[in-house]
Protein backbone atom coordinates (compact mmCIF):
# COMPACT_ATOMS: atom_id res chain seq x y z
CA UNK A 1 0.00 0.00 0.00
CA UNK A 2 1.07 3.54 -0.96
CA UNK A 3 2.45 5.62 2.11
CA UNK A 4 -0.64 7.69 4.13
CA UNK A 5 -1.20 11.12 3.09
CA UNK A 6 -0.78 13.82 5.70
CA UNK A 7 -3.04 17.13 5.58
CA UNK A 8 -2.67 19.79 8.21
CA UNK A 9 -5.86 22.17 8.98
CA UNK A 10 -4.66 25.50 8.87
CA UNK A 11 -8.04 26.99 10.46
CA UNK A 12 -10.89 25.83 12.99
CA UNK A 13 -14.85 25.31 12.17
CA UNK A 14 -14.43 23.23 8.82
CA UNK A 15 -16.19 20.25 8.61
CA UNK A 16 -13.25 17.57 8.20
CA UNK A 17 -14.66 16.07 5.18
CA UNK A 18 -14.93 19.35 3.00
CA UNK A 19 -11.42 20.03 4.03
CA UNK A 20 -10.24 16.68 2.96
CA UNK A 21 -12.01 16.74 -0.42
CA UNK A 22 -10.21 20.06 -0.85
CA UNK A 23 -7.14 18.57 -0.44
CA UNK A 24 -8.17 15.28 -1.97
CA UNK A 25 -8.16 16.52 -5.49
CA UNK A 26 -9.15 13.13 -7.00
CA UNK A 27 -11.91 12.15 -4.30
CA UNK A 28 -15.25 13.83 -3.66
CA UNK A 29 -16.64 15.06 -0.85
CA UNK A 30 -18.97 11.62 -0.50
CA UNK A 31 -15.80 9.19 -1.58
CA UNK A 32 -13.98 11.26 1.43
CA UNK A 33 -17.28 10.34 3.48
CA UNK A 34 -16.77 7.02 2.61
CA UNK A 35 -13.15 6.86 3.81
CA UNK A 36 -14.12 8.04 6.95
CA UNK A 37 -16.94 5.91 7.70
CA UNK A 38 -14.99 2.87 7.05
CA UNK A 39 -11.98 4.18 9.85
CA UNK A 40 -9.42 5.27 6.83
CA UNK A 41 -9.16 8.66 8.33
CA UNK A 42 -7.64 9.34 11.67
CA UNK A 43 -6.51 12.39 13.90
CA UNK A 44 -4.08 12.00 16.83
CA UNK A 45 -4.66 8.18 16.44
CA UNK A 46 -8.76 8.30 16.62
CA UNK A 47 -11.28 7.62 13.76
CA UNK A 48 -13.26 10.24 13.02
CA UNK A 49 -17.03 10.69 12.66
CA UNK A 50 -17.88 12.31 9.07
CA UNK A 51 -19.66 15.77 10.63
CA UNK A 52 -16.43 16.23 12.97
CA UNK A 53 -15.09 19.74 12.89
CA UNK A 54 -11.47 20.54 12.62
CA UNK A 55 -9.44 22.46 14.22
CA UNK A 56 -6.14 24.48 13.29
CA UNK A 57 -2.82 22.29 13.46
CA UNK A 58 -4.78 19.31 13.49
CA UNK A 59 -2.86 16.80 11.32
CA UNK A 60 -5.24 14.23 9.45
CA UNK A 61 -3.54 10.72 8.46
CA UNK A 62 -5.45 9.02 5.19
CA UNK A 63 -4.90 5.53 4.28
CA UNK A 64 -6.46 4.86 1.23
CA UNK A 65 -7.65 1.16 -0.15
CA UNK A 66 -5.82 -0.87 -2.36
CA UNK A 67 -6.74 -0.01 -5.95
CA UNK A 68 -9.51 -2.39 -7.79
CA UNK A 69 -8.16 -2.63 -11.18
CA UNK A 70 -11.86 -1.75 -12.71
CA UNK A 71 -12.09 -1.98 -16.77
CA UNK A 72 -12.06 1.19 -18.49
CA UNK A 73 -14.94 1.39 -20.33
CA UNK A 74 -16.48 4.04 -22.84
CA UNK A 75 -19.21 6.31 -21.36
CA UNK A 76 -21.60 8.62 -23.43
CA UNK A 77 -21.07 11.78 -21.76
CA UNK A 78 -21.49 14.78 -23.40
CA UNK A 79 -18.67 16.71 -25.28
CA UNK A 80 -18.36 20.15 -26.45
CA UNK A 81 -16.12 19.25 -28.95
CA UNK A 82 -13.86 22.35 -30.46
CA UNK A 83 -12.04 20.90 -33.12
CA UNK A 84 -11.72 17.31 -34.24
CA UNK A 85 -10.04 15.55 -37.15
CA UNK A 86 -8.22 11.65 -38.24
CA UNK A 87 -4.87 12.49 -35.78
CA UNK A 88 -6.88 14.71 -33.05
CA UNK A 89 -9.45 16.11 -31.02
CA UNK A 90 -9.45 19.16 -28.87
CA UNK A 91 -12.31 18.96 -26.29
CA UNK A 92 -13.78 22.61 -23.93
CA UNK A 93 -13.54 20.21 -20.72
CA UNK A 94 -16.21 21.66 -18.19
CA UNK A 95 -15.11 22.23 -14.75
CA UNK A 96 -15.73 19.39 -12.15
CA UNK A 97 -14.88 16.71 -14.80
CA UNK A 98 -11.95 14.27 -13.99
CA UNK A 99 -9.39 13.87 -16.96
CA UNK A 100 -8.78 10.34 -16.51
CA UNK A 101 -9.49 7.33 -13.95
CA UNK A 102 -7.94 7.59 -10.40
CA UNK A 103 -8.20 7.00 -6.89
CA UNK A 104 -12.15 8.06 -6.43
CA UNK A 105 -12.75 8.26 -9.77
CA UNK A 106 -12.89 4.92 -11.28
CA UNK A 107 -15.10 6.52 -14.14
CA UNK A 108 -17.37 8.88 -15.40
CA UNK A 109 -14.10 10.96 -16.88
CA UNK A 110 -13.05 12.68 -19.60
CA UNK A 111 -11.10 9.50 -20.99
CA UNK A 112 -14.53 7.12 -20.52
CA UNK A 113 -16.23 9.90 -22.75
CA UNK A 114 -13.62 10.27 -25.11
CA UNK A 115 -13.67 6.26 -25.37
CA UNK A 116 -17.47 6.69 -26.56
CA UNK A 117 -16.93 9.30 -28.57
CA UNK A 118 -13.51 8.21 -30.56
CA UNK A 119 -14.11 4.63 -30.41
CA UNK A 120 -10.54 2.42 -30.60
CA UNK A 121 -8.97 5.50 -32.41
CA UNK A 122 -6.80 6.87 -29.27
CA UNK A 123 -3.39 6.80 -28.95
CA UNK A 124 -1.69 4.64 -26.50
CA UNK A 125 1.62 6.34 -25.64
CA UNK A 126 -0.24 8.24 -22.52
CA UNK A 127 -0.65 4.07 -21.20
CA UNK A 128 -4.13 2.36 -21.27
CA UNK A 129 -5.57 4.21 -18.01
CA UNK A 130 -4.78 7.59 -20.64
CA UNK A 131 -5.60 6.55 -23.81
CA UNK A 132 -5.38 9.73 -25.87
CA UNK A 133 -4.10 12.24 -23.32
CA UNK A 134 -1.23 14.12 -23.95
CA UNK A 135 -1.80 17.27 -21.31
CA UNK A 136 -4.12 17.01 -18.56
CA UNK A 137 -6.05 20.37 -16.66
CA UNK A 138 -7.16 19.92 -13.06
CA UNK A 139 -10.75 18.94 -12.23
CA UNK A 140 -11.91 22.06 -11.32
CA UNK A 141 -10.19 24.37 -14.27
CA UNK A 142 -12.37 24.95 -17.11
CA UNK A 143 -11.33 24.65 -20.93
CA UNK A 144 -9.19 23.37 -23.96
CA UNK A 145 -7.58 20.13 -23.81
CA UNK A 146 -6.30 18.23 -27.10
CA UNK A 147 -6.22 14.57 -27.06
CA UNK A 148 -4.46 12.27 -29.43
CA UNK A 149 -6.16 9.50 -31.85
CA UNK A 150 -2.63 8.11 -32.71
CA UNK A 151 0.75 7.51 -31.46
CA UNK A 152 2.65 9.73 -34.31
CA UNK A 153 0.15 12.75 -33.65
CA UNK A 154 0.57 11.97 -29.70
CA UNK A 155 4.43 11.95 -30.12
CA UNK A 156 4.49 14.96 -32.17
CA UNK A 157 2.30 17.20 -29.55
CA UNK A 158 4.44 15.98 -26.61
CA UNK A 159 7.64 17.18 -28.66
CA UNK A 160 5.70 20.93 -28.53
CA UNK A 161 4.70 20.27 -25.01
CA UNK A 162 8.50 19.33 -24.33
CA UNK A 163 10.05 22.37 -26.47
CA UNK A 164 7.36 25.14 -25.37
CA UNK A 165 6.16 25.58 -28.72
CA UNK A 166 2.62 24.31 -28.05
CA UNK A 167 0.78 27.59 -26.34
CA UNK A 168 -1.62 27.37 -23.70
CA UNK A 169 -3.00 30.55 -22.62
CA UNK A 170 -5.32 30.19 -19.17
CA UNK A 171 -7.86 33.36 -17.71
CA UNK A 172 -7.89 33.36 -14.05
CA UNK A 173 -9.13 35.65 -11.00
CA UNK A 174 -6.81 35.94 -8.12
CA UNK A 175 -7.35 37.67 -4.34
CA UNK A 176 -5.54 40.78 -4.01
CA UNK A 177 -4.59 43.55 -6.77
CA UNK A 178 -1.74 42.93 -8.77
CA UNK A 179 0.42 46.18 -8.82
CA UNK A 180 2.09 45.53 -11.84
CA UNK A 181 0.90 45.02 -15.13
CA UNK A 182 2.86 42.52 -16.41
CA UNK A 183 4.91 39.88 -15.03
CA UNK A 184 7.15 36.14 -14.82
CA UNK A 185 7.30 33.71 -12.08
CA UNK A 186 10.65 31.68 -12.97
CA UNK A 187 10.16 29.29 -9.78
CA UNK A 188 11.11 25.43 -9.75
CA UNK A 189 7.94 23.49 -8.47
CA UNK A 190 7.38 20.01 -6.59
CA UNK A 191 5.82 18.27 -4.33
CA UNK A 192 4.86 19.83 -0.89
CA UNK A 193 7.34 18.09 1.77
CA UNK A 194 4.65 17.22 4.02
CA UNK A 195 1.57 17.49 1.77
CA UNK A 196 1.77 14.89 -0.97
CA UNK A 197 -1.47 16.20 -2.66
CA UNK A 198 0.37 19.76 -2.90
CA UNK A 199 2.69 21.09 -4.91
CA UNK A 200 4.92 23.83 -3.79
CA UNK A 201 7.54 26.16 -4.82
CA UNK A 202 10.40 23.92 -4.40
CA UNK A 203 13.93 25.40 -5.33
CA UNK A 204 16.21 22.53 -4.09
CA UNK A 205 14.28 19.27 -5.64
CA UNK A 206 11.58 21.41 -7.87
CA UNK A 207 11.25 20.77 -11.79
CA UNK A 208 11.77 24.26 -13.49
CA UNK A 209 8.38 26.19 -13.99
CA UNK A 210 7.57 29.79 -15.85
CA UNK A 211 4.35 31.58 -15.93
CA UNK A 212 3.94 34.46 -17.43
CA UNK A 213 0.99 36.71 -16.39
CA UNK A 214 -0.66 39.82 -17.76
CA UNK A 215 -3.33 42.39 -16.13
CA UNK A 216 -6.94 42.07 -17.76
CA UNK A 217 -8.82 43.86 -15.45
CA UNK A 218 -8.78 45.10 -11.56
CA UNK A 219 -11.37 44.90 -9.29
CA UNK A 220 -11.65 46.04 -4.99
CA UNK A 221 -9.75 42.77 -3.50
CA UNK A 222 -9.48 40.90 -6.85
CA UNK A 223 -7.23 41.05 -10.38
CA UNK A 224 -8.85 39.30 -13.67
CA UNK A 225 -5.71 38.15 -15.65
CA UNK A 226 -3.90 35.96 -18.17
CA UNK A 227 -1.40 33.77 -17.86
CA UNK A 228 0.62 31.55 -20.46
CA UNK A 229 2.10 28.77 -19.56
CA UNK A 230 5.93 28.60 -20.71
CA UNK A 231 6.18 24.75 -18.73
CA UNK A 232 3.44 22.20 -17.36
CA UNK A 233 4.36 21.07 -13.90
CA UNK A 234 0.95 20.03 -12.02
CA UNK A 235 -0.82 23.23 -10.51
CA UNK A 236 1.77 25.61 -12.14
CA UNK A 237 -0.66 28.78 -12.50
CA UNK A 238 -1.97 27.87 -8.48
CA UNK A 239 0.95 27.23 -6.90
CA UNK A 240 2.96 30.43 -8.92
CA UNK A 241 0.26 32.94 -8.25
CA UNK A 242 -0.09 31.85 -4.54
CA UNK A 243 3.74 32.26 -4.08
CA UNK A 244 3.08 35.82 -5.63
CA UNK A 245 0.44 35.88 -2.37
CA UNK A 246 -2.62 36.32 -4.95
CA UNK A 247 -3.86 32.67 -5.06
CA UNK A 248 -6.39 31.71 -7.40
CA UNK A 249 -10.29 33.20 -6.45
CA UNK A 250 -11.89 29.82 -4.79
CA UNK A 251 -9.06 27.71 -4.40
CA UNK A 252 -9.26 25.51 -1.51
CA UNK A 253 -5.95 23.97 -1.97
CA UNK A 254 -3.66 27.30 -2.39
CA UNK A 255 -5.39 29.51 -1.32
CA UNK A 256 -8.91 30.50 1.43
CA UNK A 257 -9.84 27.59 3.09
CA UNK A 258 -13.32 28.34 2.46
CA UNK A 259 -15.69 29.03 -0.43
CA UNK A 260 -14.99 32.30 -1.96
CA UNK A 261 -18.06 34.42 -3.80
CA UNK A 262 -19.30 31.54 -4.19
CA UNK A 263 -17.13 29.53 -6.31
CA UNK A 264 -15.51 26.36 -4.51
CA UNK A 265 -12.33 25.48 -6.74
CA UNK A 266 -10.31 27.81 -8.38
CA UNK A 267 -11.50 30.33 -10.91
CA UNK A 268 -9.56 28.97 -13.71
CA UNK A 269 -10.11 28.26 -17.78
CA UNK A 270 -7.81 27.28 -20.39
CA UNK A 271 -8.77 29.79 -22.99
CA UNK A 272 -6.62 29.35 -25.89
CA UNK A 273 -4.25 26.60 -27.77
CA UNK A 274 -2.14 27.03 -30.53
CA UNK A 275 0.07 24.41 -32.03
CA UNK A 276 1.52 22.95 -35.14
CA UNK A 277 -0.70 20.19 -36.34
CA UNK A 278 1.52 16.92 -36.05
CA UNK A 279 0.47 15.56 -39.30
CA UNK A 280 1.45 18.17 -41.47
CA UNK A 281 2.60 21.17 -39.70
CA UNK A 282 -0.37 23.67 -40.68
CA UNK A 283 -0.94 26.55 -37.66
CA UNK A 284 -3.88 25.48 -35.22
CA UNK A 285 -5.12 28.30 -33.34
CA UNK A 286 -8.22 27.54 -30.94
CA UNK A 287 -10.16 29.64 -28.50
CA UNK A 288 -13.04 29.08 -25.98
CA UNK A 289 -15.78 31.18 -24.43
CA UNK A 290 -15.16 31.80 -20.69
CA UNK A 291 -18.10 29.55 -18.92
CA UNK A 292 -21.05 31.07 -17.33
CA UNK A 293 -19.59 30.98 -13.99
CA UNK A 294 -16.63 32.38 -14.67
CA UNK A 295 -18.24 35.56 -16.28
CA UNK A 296 -20.85 35.41 -13.23
CA UNK A 297 -17.90 35.95 -10.80
CA UNK A 298 -16.87 39.18 -13.21
CA UNK A 299 -20.44 40.33 -12.84
CA UNK A 300 -20.26 40.00 -9.25
CA UNK A 301 -16.94 41.71 -8.87
CA UNK A 302 -17.87 44.41 -11.38
CA UNK A 303 -21.08 45.40 -9.64
CA UNK A 304 -19.43 45.78 -6.14
CA UNK A 305 -17.35 47.87 -8.10
CA UNK A 306 -20.29 50.00 -9.63
CA UNK A 307 -21.33 49.94 -5.65
CA UNK A 308 -18.31 51.20 -3.93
Amino acid sequence: MDEPYIIYAEESGDRIDALLARHLEDFSRSAVQRLIEEGRVTRAGQPLKKNARAEAGDCFVIRLPELQEIPLLPQEIPLDVVYEDGDLIVVNKPRGLVVHPAPGHPDGTLVNALLWHCGDSLSGVGGEKRPGIVHRIDKDTSGLLVAAKNDAAHRGLAAQLADHSLCREYEAVVRGTLKEDAGTVDAPIGRHPTDRKRMAVNRKNGKPAVTHWEVLARYRGYTHIRCRLETGRTHQIRVHMASLGHPLLGDGLYGAPCPDKGLEGQCLHARRLRFLHPADGRLVELETPLPEYFEEILRKLGKQEDEG
